[in-house]
This record gives structure tokens, C-alpha cells and sequence, in this order.
């Protein structure tokens, strides 16, 4: 029996979490969760797991996430939220030698260089994400110095083969059915965009320790190949599997070992599934390369453009932007800063609120 805390216990990551852990109560008990706000689902999840603690971040802010992180029976803590309220939590967790799993990019893409040194022993840190969690299983017991490249994959979204003067016409409505995940507003669009791959980029650049140069995506529509390693003899080794995040949730709560709920998941289909790759298009989707251009820079401009992203997409969704500028609005934001490189996790924080600033002051023209 493993006691398992779940912070951002509502979301659509940490839903695939609490289904795993219902799915083998006797194996994995739930003793906290966490949600941006109380609900009726946080309240339900609360009596069906007979949770005793429980958290709404409205309420008792970064220290209450803290809190929970640091529960003395608490042996494994999942990051499932969104933005960098939960980055405190993150860094308690890892320092007090806890177990953690994480579905969240802003707390690697923004703190990625005072994180990072927090993890104590192998395996610690478990990425959830499919793609993140595809290449930690491919390296497993690998030598990373005989890795050449590595490749986060992307189904290239809904517009995948829309033409500059079709990207131009999308709607908000359009831009938010992804044609596999069922995801929030804000990351349906930057994977339209391909403004979230480009973001995936730059963590697992600092997951994995790897050089910029060693980081890539490749698109692969379907979504049945989620990561690729290549290796210095040529050889590759890929993760594949059908779309459905409990996979990612069980191997990071179970690793090495693996238990998934009976008849919950399909086995692949390897004649149906078509499997090729493309490289991104930087010219119709320009989030890759700005994003490739943010990975070599790295100091403060992982945090500007997390910040300046944000805005971008809100933007877009309230109708005040097209699709095509929020990428350009991005740039802009990238380019017009001229701020010094952050010292500190609480530097690069506030520069992920000079990134927001920037957005709306060149969106309105002042």
C-alpha cells in the first residue's frame, strides 16, 4: 500500500490519477488532493476516496499546496495543475525525498534550473505527460551520453493542413476539439498552435539534462507514438500505445511494475495504425522555431514566453487576436524585453508576470 497525495486531483490529468488509484484501492491510497477552487467534484472525489485532507488553492494559496505535499504519510505527491502556483509544493516535495509525478510544464519550463538539482535519486521525478513519460521509459537504464536526439511527438492538431490563408480564418470554436485529448482551453489551443510542443520542448530539455540540439518533435498524426530516442549506432527505441493518459499515471505511480484497470485499455492496433512522421512546419506554425530559438537562449526567456502565451491565448479566446497572432504576439514579447537573467525561482516567477505585461501592453498599442 502506497499513501499518494494528487494536486490538481479535478483536472483532466489528475482525473486519469484518481482513476488508477480507484482502480487499485488496495495498492494505492489516496490521503490528500487539491484543486484551483472547492466544487463538487473535488467534494465528491473527497467522500469516494475518504480523503482527510483536502485543499482548495483559493483558499489557502501555495502554503496549503505546501501543506499537503509535505504530509508526513504522504510517500508519493502528483503535480497535476496547471501555471506555477504548485511550484513551492514541487520543490518541498523533492527536497523532503518524496516520490513525485508531473503533469505540469510551467514548474520545469520557468524553474526548470532550481528544480531540477532538488531531485535526490533516480526515478524521483516521474513525467506524466505522455509524450515526457514515452521518452523517461525509452531511456530507462539507457547511457545518456549514447543519446543523439530525442522526439517528443505531436499530432499536429486540427490544422494540420491548412493553408497560411485557412489558419487566418479560425475561430475560437474551431481551435478548442483536438482530434485526440480531451484537454483545457488553454493547452487544445497551444497544440493547434503547436505552441504547446514548442513548450514541451524547452521541459524536457531540462528533464532530461540534454542539450538543445538534442531536443526535437516530429509530427505523427494519431497520436500512436508518443516519444523516440535515437541513439548514437543508429538504432532507435520508441514508446507506442493507444491515446489514454491513465497509461502515463500508472507507469509513474506503479514504476518499475505495471497495473492498469482490466479491459480498461485497447490493445494496439498495429495493422490499423498508419505510422509516419513529418517534421513541424516552422512557416505556417512559427511556435516550434520561436520555441527552439527559446531553448538556446534559455535564462529569462522560457518564463517570457510561458507568461506572453498566456495573454496570447486569452486573447485569441475572448476574439480580440486571430490564430495566426498569437505566436506573433509571442515573438514580439520575446524580442521587445530586455530584462536580466533570473538568479533565483522567485526571479524567473516574476518574469512570467513580465512576460503577461508585455502581451497586453503590445497588444493594446501602448
Amino acid at each position: 500500500m502506497m499513501n499518494v497525495a494528487v494536486i490538481g486531483a479535478t483536472g483532466s490529468v489528475g482525473s486519469s490519477v484518481m482513476a488508477v488509484c480507484e482502480s487499485w484501492p488496495e495498492k494505492l491510497n489516496v490521503v490528500g488532493i487539491a484543486a484551483n477552487r472547492r466544487s463538487r467534484k473535488l467534494q465528491e472525489l473527497a467522500e469516494k476516496f475518504r480523503v482527510p485532507n483536502v485543499y482548495a488553492f483559493e483558499e489557502s494559496g501555495e502554503a496549503g499546496l505546501e501543506e499537503l505535499a509535505l504530509l508526513p504519510e504522504a510517500e508519493h505527491v502528483v503535480f497535476a495543475s496547471s501555471g506555477t502556483g504548485a511550484i513551492k509544493a514541487l520543490c518541498a516535495a523533492l527536497k523532503a525525498g518524496k516520490t513525485v509525478s508531473l503533469a505540469n510544464k510551467e514548474s520545469i519550463v520557468v524553474g526548470g534550473p532550481w528544480v531540477m538539482p532538488l531531485v535526490k535519486y533516480p526515478e524521483q521525478l516521474r513525467p506524466v505527460d505522455s509524450e515526457h513519460n514515452a521518452i523517461w521509459q525509452c531511456l530507462h537504464g539507457e547511457d545518456k551520453s549514447f543519446v543523439r536526439k530525442i522526439y517528443l511527438t505531436a499530432s499536429g492538431g486540427p490544422f494540420r493542413e491548412f493553408t497560411n490563408d485557412e489558419l487566418k480564418m479560425v475561430t475560437p470554436e474551431m481551435a478548442l476539439k483536438h482530434p485526440v485529448w480531451d484537454m483545457g482551453a488553454k493547452i487544445t489551443i497551444d497544440s493547434a498552435t503547436l505552441m504547446n510542443k514548442g513548450i514541451e520542448l524547452i521541459e524536457a530539455m531540462y528533464l532530461f539534462g540534454l542539450d538543445a540540439g538534442k531536443v526535437d518533435a516530429l509530427i505523427s498524426p494519431g497520436s500512436f507514438v508518443h516519444g523516440l530516442v535515437e541513439f548514437e549506432d543508429g538504432s532507435v527505441k520508441m514508446l507506442a500505445a493507444e491515446p489514454d493518459m491513465k497509461l502515463p499515471a500508472g507507469a509513474c505511480l506503479f514504476w518499475p511494475e505495471r497495473y492498469f484497470p482490466a479491459g480498461s485499455f485497447k490493445r494496439p492496433d498495429f495493422v490499423r495504425h498508419d505510422v509516419r512522421f513529418y517534421e513541424p512546419d516552422e512557416t505556417r506554425f512559427p511556435a516550434i522555431r520561436i520555441a527552439r530559438e527559446v531553448m538556446r537562449k534559455k535564462g529569462a526567456y522560457p518564463a517570457l514566453l510561458v507568461g506572453a502565451d498566456e495573454v496570447a491565448v486569452s486573447m485569441f479566446l475572448e476574439g480580440r487576436i486571430g490564430f495566426a497572432d498569437i505566436a506573433g504576439l509571442v515573438e514580439e514579447v520575446l524580442s521587445s524585453c530586455s530584462v536580466s537573467e533570473p538568479e533565483s525561482l522567485d526571479d524567473a516567477i516574476a518574469l512570467l508576470e513580465t512576460g503577461k505585461r508585455e502581451a497586453v501592453k503590445i497588444a493594446s498599442g501602448s
